[in-house]
């Protein structure tokens, strides 16, 4: 359902200016997308849910600060996969919680973004405020982690 890079920006200047159905719009456009990301960094798929929503009402709340120019999509999956680390971090710290990497989170993120979401490092560096070699590493290490569990 995604549209043209003009499409898009046409339903983000309308639901900026208060129109529902423009951001109903955007929402069936980006839904698929946020949900996997939440869901294949959180490895929770009601909490997935939880984060894509929460993360589409956060873009609601701030849709008045978006830069029209640049894409939706990117602002939207770097609200995503910030909250959807966070919840894995807050999981790990739970004392029920099984025994989770501490820093797998950011890798799943990164390899998400770069290989699911099809992401370059580039844009994933700028998308999460990152060097691009901490992006480069952490999908190395990324990588790494999951041929070892895979072997």
């Amino acid at each position: 359902m995604a549209g043209s890079g003009r499409d898009e920006r046409a339903w983000v200047r309308r639901a900026q200016a208060g129109s529902v159905s423009d951001f109903e719009t955007l929402f069936r456009a980006h839904w698929g997308p946020a949900y996997r990301a939440a869901y294949l960094v959180g490895r929770d798929a009601r909490a997935a849910e939880d984060i894509a929503q929460e993360a589409f009402l956060a873009a609601v709340r701030a849709l008045d600060r978006f830069a029209r120019r640049r894409p939706f999509g990117p602002w939207l999956h770097r609200i995503v996969v910030n909250r959807a680390i966070d919840w894995a971090r807050a999981r790990a710290l739970r004392p029920q919680a099984e025994a989770v990497d501490p820093a797998a989170p950011e890798h799943r993120a990164v390899i998400v973004l770069r290989y699911l979401l099809e992401y370059t490092p580039g844009e994933i560096a700028e998308l999460l405020e990152l060097p691009r070699g901490t992006v480069n590493s952490r999908l190395r290490r990324g990588l790494d982690r999951l041929k070892e569990r895979l072997e």
